[in-house]
């Protein structure tokens, strides 16, 4: 049996679709759980907000056309505040067809810090093992080579290494990499083992129907169970509705719709009760750019290659990060700064000797954390509040002087934040101008691409799922994707939603 991939606008008005299980959503969540489903015999529907996308679409690779094509929001999503840029993928295959191939396994302590603290109860490394060696030998996860490390990501190891520093080279999904180092604007060669050349495929190959540009618009619900899926078509690629409804009748739904999107499918259903859109994390990024005399050309090359969890496990009352590199695109890089005219002129002009290292940080450990929260509008607008506390506003502060400290080690002649007024630092002696410098939301350039919570696992007081991704109020319908993290990772999350849901796929099954 062979399903296929369907544009939203095959599908009629009022049209009607009977199916086992409907997936929401295609991205390392949903496109693992549908292929398992799937393969179980099931009849599966997957619905993508997301046009579907090959690279013919993007073999130009320009920014201007993969952003608008491939990004929710056309790249612009961002907090409420502004504060912070927000990178999330929005196509068949999700994050992953735009994001860096960083592959890690969840850490051992936020595994156990979310049984200590949060109640969740099943989800060890060991539990985990056989399905992250599953998906790791599906999606081809691989060491990088050393010797294939690009010049931006040299500078973290070459620095870390000076000052004995814990670094590592990473592993990265991908077979027959070429290094051209454009994974953010969808992988030229077919290199990168995104969703959507891998587990999208097995979903069709074993029977299941994806429909793109189908975003689904409510749940309907009677007696404690999902009913209907009421799905409006897009606009190819766009975000632009065209008045087309229709409705999938599920036995399960499977929300796997990412931590924005999916809290904000269950708000429009009339899901409050456990607190849904709240407790969103957002491991909040800084970058720090380093001048050295040798040319980096950091658009070149493996984007992320090497990573530093010198920091991750700090003092207890203090929020730990972890370090690696961001490629330098110029449009990129150019909406990354809050230099305008000469002064971004001359910033890009420096480009080519240019590197960026960034801090991740792990929100969510603390007890005083509490998060963001995903808000839908009166119009169905999607914003995402986050604060910014005094324990993240330190962390930034001792993130920017780690990450000066890496460049001024790995030979960088002169550090720049990207503060309003940028602190310029050309040695050891010129760190404590960043003692001074003022931290937190709109003060420097603050970024994200690991959106994780709203739906967290945990106990019957504050989990939104159970241990087994079962939504605690309602007896059919699955949450399977990052919104499940109670807290954030420390890590990369890919990987560790792709374990998951090859776990869930199981959990799923028994529920049809």
């Amino acid at each position: 049996m062979t399903g296929t991939i369907l544009e939203g606008a095959s599908v009629e008005e009022g049209e009607e679709i009977r199916c086992d299980v409907c997936v929401i959503g295609s991205g390392a969540g949903g496109a693992v759980v549908a292929a398992g489903l799937a393969e179980q015999g099931l009849s599966v529907v997957v619905l993508e907000e997301g046009g579907h996308h090959t690279r013919k679409d993007w073999i130009a690779l320009r920014e201007e056309r993969s952003y608008p094509m491939l990004y929710q929001e056309h790249g612009g999503r961002s907090t409420a505040d502004r504060a912070v840029n927000i990178l999330q993928g929005r196509s068949v295959g999700g994050s992953t067809v735009v994001n860096w191939t960083t592959s890690f396994r969840a850490p051992e302590h936020t595994l156990a810090h979310w049984e200590g603290r949060h109640g969740v109860e099943g989800w060890s490394r060991s539990s985990l093992q056989p399905h992250y060696e599953a998906v790791e030998e599906r999606l081809h996860v691989m060491q990088w080579p050393e010797g294939a490390v690009n010049e931006n990501n040299a500078a973290l190891l070459r620095g870390c290494r000076a000052l004995d520093w814990e670094v590592e080279v990473l592993r990265r999904n991908v077979s027959g990499c070429v290094n051209t180092g454009y994974c953010g604007l969808g992988c030229p060669v077919d290199a990168k083992q995104s969703m959507h050349l891998t587990y999208v495929p097995d979903a069709v190959a074993a029977g299941a129907s994806v429909y793109a540009d189908c975003r689904a618009e409510r749940l309907e619900m009677e007696a404690g169970r999902v009913t209907k899926v009421h799905v409006v078509v897009m606009e190819r690629g766009a975000s632009k509705q065209t008045g087309v409804r229709w409705t999938v009748k599920p036995k399960v739904t499977v929300c796997c719709a990412g931590a924005i999107n999916g809290p904000a499918l269950l708000l429009r259903s009339g899901l409050t009760q456990r607190g849904e859109g709240r407790r969103t994390w957002l491991h909040p990024v800084i970058a720090v750019v380093g001048a050295y005399e040798r040319p980096i050309r950091g658009w070149y090359g493996a984007p992320q290659s090497v990573s530093s969890h010198q920091f991750i496990q700090r003092q207890a009352d203090q929020v730990g990060f972890f370090l690696e590199a961001a490629p330098l695109h110029p449009m990129l890089v150019a909406m990354s700064t809050k230099q305008f005219g000469p002064n971004q002129e001359a910033f890009l002009g420096r480009l080519d000797h240019s590197s960026s290292l960034i801090a991740l940080h792990q929100d969510g450990m603390l007890p005083q954390e509490e998060g963001g929260r995903v808000e839908v509008l009166s119009d169905g607008r999607v914003r995402l509040h986050y604060p910014m506390g005094p324990a993240l506003r330190e962390a930034f502060h001792a993130s920017h002087r780690a990450l000066s400290r890496v460049h001024l080690a790995a030979g960088a002649d002169q550090v720049a934040t990207l503060h309003v007024d940028p602190v310029s630092v050309r040695g050891d002696a010129d760190l404590g101008k960043l003692d001074t410098a003022a931290y937190g939301a709109l003060e420097h350039r603050i970024f994200s691409a690991h959106v994780m919570g709203g739906c967290p696992m945990g106990g019957p007081g504050d989990g939104v799922v159970d241990d087994r991704l079962r939504h605690r109020d309602v007896a059919n319908l699955f949450v399977v994707d990052g919104s499940v993290f109670p807290t954030s990772l420390g890590v990369n999350p890919m990987l560790t939603i792709a374990a998951m849901a090859h776990r869930a796929r199981v959990f799923v099954g028994e529920a049809v």
